[in-house]
Formats: C-alpha cells, structure tokens, sequence
C-alpha cells in the first residue's frame, strides 16, 4: 500500500487543500491482467456515512494487501471532497456545492466521449480487448488534457483521471432520509445486480442519460456512448460505475459501516479481484427501476411537513403522502402520489419553503424527460 497526495488548492498566502489518495495491490501490466477498481467517498462533503465505510474499508484493504490477496489494483478515496470538508455556512457544514461558485461537486464531470469520437475514428475493430485498451488511452489523454479553471476543476481532474480507465468505480453517497439505494447505467444491470443484492439495497435506480454529468455516468457512459457511435466494433461496457447510496445523512453507525464494507468487499471477491472466502450471494431486494420513474414531491407552499407515509412505504397513486401544514393561515396540503411506487428517500427538513423537496417515490413506469438528478 501507498499513499499519494494531490495538490488541489496551493496558491501562495491562501489556504491550501491536498486530496489524498490510498493504492493497494499492483497496477495490471496489460491484456489479462488484474482489474482495476477506483472507490470513492463523500464527494458531497456533508455525506459522512460514506467516509465511515472508506474508514473500515482502508483497515480491511491494508490487511488484504499485506497477505497478497488482491489481484489488480484498489484505489481508495476515502475523503474526495477536500474543498467541500472546509466548507460550514452559520455553523453547519456545507459540502454539497462549492461556495465560491454554487457548483454541485457531482456535476459538471468531463464527459470524453465527443473527443473520443473523433479521436478513434478508424482505429477500432473486432477485438473488445484491444478496443477496451485504446478507449482506456484516449480518455486518459483527454482528462490529462483539461485545463481546469478553478479549485473544484481541479479536484474533479484529480478524482477523475485515477478512475476513467477502471474496470469497477464505487462513488459512495448517502441522502437526507433514505434507504439504502443505487444508481448506475442502464447496460450495467447485470452487471450491478449481486452488488444490490449483497448490499440490500431496495431500489436500483438506471438510466442510460441522468443529465448534468454526474461522477459515475463520466465514467461509465462513455462506453456505450461510443458503442452507439462506431456501430461495427466490439466496445463492451467496460466500466461498471455505480452511485451507491448508504441510506441517510444521519446513519452514521459502525455496525452499517462494517455491514456495507464487508458486502463491498465481497462484491469484489466476486468480481475477482479479492482473493477471499465468498458469500453465497443473495437473492436481490429489488429490480431494476428506471431513473425515469421517480415521482419527486415538492412542497407547493410554506409550512410544516407532515407525513402520511414512511420510508419503506409503498404508496399507491392518488394515496396521500404527506401534508403542507400553513400555522398562520391554517392553509394544509395534501400531497398525493400520482404514480404507485415506493418512498425510498425524503427531505430531514420538517419546516418548507416553496419548492423544496418532499420526497422521491420509485415507480415502474417511464414518465419523466430531460435532467433526471436534482441540481
């Protein structure tokens, strides 16, 4: 195991940041070598569960390493967000946008796959194996090649340029209330079902497009992106990039954080890439859900919210969800789900404004168009 650390911040008489970066295992040397995985935490600053599974995840990787059990390369990051850990506005930290600029630190994340067009235009054939190779170059070339223009650029560079060319990327979120859930690409089901499975997750949430350029879609859409543009090669989704969600920003407990390092691990175990004894692995708590699927409520006025259901709720439409409560006027609203799904996320908050977010129900059927991730 080594570590590095990553100059993000250094300008002379300002406060500086340094990210840093945990490598265990050898990186492979080419075709038929280990696999690589990249695994990050807290991108969003303020989502702590995350850090505390990296925490358990560091001590079971470094004891791995040293007994020669990992086959590939592990790069851990066990706090992504540097800039955003710095950051606390009247005496509660804020990590889910930079401060400065009002940028979500998980948007905005180089997308290759245009550059790439151009780039590989007559040099891809029937070999997967070489494609996979010379895509993983090019998009190596191309991150190295961005000029970031500010700190957050920068760290979005650095988080980038150890995960584009990954087999496995494990970007580890939590929400503001909410069960354990995922988001991947749609071609990755398969893919990233035993890791549903053996994290219980109880909802899987994928889209080919979610809009606004998330982490895990930079590195994973650019496959079959390019598989869509060169029709006649052999380009399989070679990188399974999963957004996992470990529940609320609240869950912060050892017993979840071992109990999620642990299935982690194995779904690397059964990836190949540890070297371990393996869980049978269990029968998933879910199906795959499409991202397009999920009615979000909101509050249509100020007030006090009140709810109906609980996370874990399967509503059914025109069922109500929660209630508006208005102290002043005496106004309440009711809000009702429109589509029979499950409540799988809401907001901690318990007093709205206008607009603010209620609730995410996961349905089955596709109703929603354009960006599908909140901002």
């Amino acid at each position: 195991m080594h570590s590095i650390k990553h100059p993000i911040a250094v300008d002379e008489n300002v406060a500086t940041a340094h990210l840093t970066s945990f490598h265990y295992g050898s990186p492979s040397s080419g075709k038929g070598g280990g696999k690589k995985v990249y695994i990050q935490a807290a991108i969003h600053a303020d989502e702590v569960p995350a850090m505390l599974v990296a925490h358990v995840l560091r001590q079971e990787l470094e004891r791995l390493d040293a007994e020669g059990r990992i086959k590939g390369e592990i790069i851990l990051v066990p706090a992504a967000n540097p800039l955003g850990l710095s950051q606390v506005l009247h005496g509660a930290p804020f990590g889910r946008y930079d401060l400065r600029t009002g940028t979500n630190f998980n948007r905005a994340y180089r997308h290759v796959a245009d550059a790439l067009k151009k780039s590989l235009e007559g040099r891809l054939g029937n070999d997967a194996d070489a494609n996979v190779a010379l895509v993983r170059d090019e998009a190596r070339k191309q991150i190295a090649g961005w000029e970031p223009k500010d700190d957050t650029e920068t760290l979005k560079k650095t988080l980038l340029s150890m995960a584009i060319d990954a087999d496995i990327v494990l970007d580890l979120h939590c929400d503001n209330e909410a069960l354990l859930h995922m988001y991947t690409g749609t071609p990755l089901v398969d893919t990233v079902a035993p890791l549903a499975a053996l994290m219980e997750a109880r909802v899987l949430l994928v889209a080919k497009v979610s809009g606004g350029e998330a982490f895990d879609e930079a590195c994973g859409r650019l496959w079959w992106d390019l598989a869509d543009h060169f029709e006649d090669a052999a380009i399989p989704p070679a990188c399974a990039a999963v957004t996992v969600e470990l529940r609320g920003e609240n869950d912060v407990r050892y017993d979840y954080a071992r109990q999620d390092a642990r299935a982690l691990l194995q779904y690397l175990g059964h990836a190949g890439v540890l070297d371990i004894p393996l869980d049978p692995l269990p029968e998933t708590a879910c199906r795959a859900t499409p991202l397009n699927a999920v009615e979000p409520l909101a509050a249509p006025h100020a007030g006090v919210l009140v709810f109906h259901k609980r996370l874990g709720d399967m509503v059914d439409a025109g069922e109500p969800v929660a209630d508006i409560v208005n102290p002043v006027s005496g106004q309440v609203s009711t809000l009702c789900a429109e589509h029979a799904g499950l409540l799988f996320a809401s907001t901690a908050h318990r007093h709205l404004l206008r607009g603010m977010h209620v609730c995410k129900i996961a349905g089955t059927e596709s109703f929603r168009s354009g960006d599908l991730l909140p901002a």
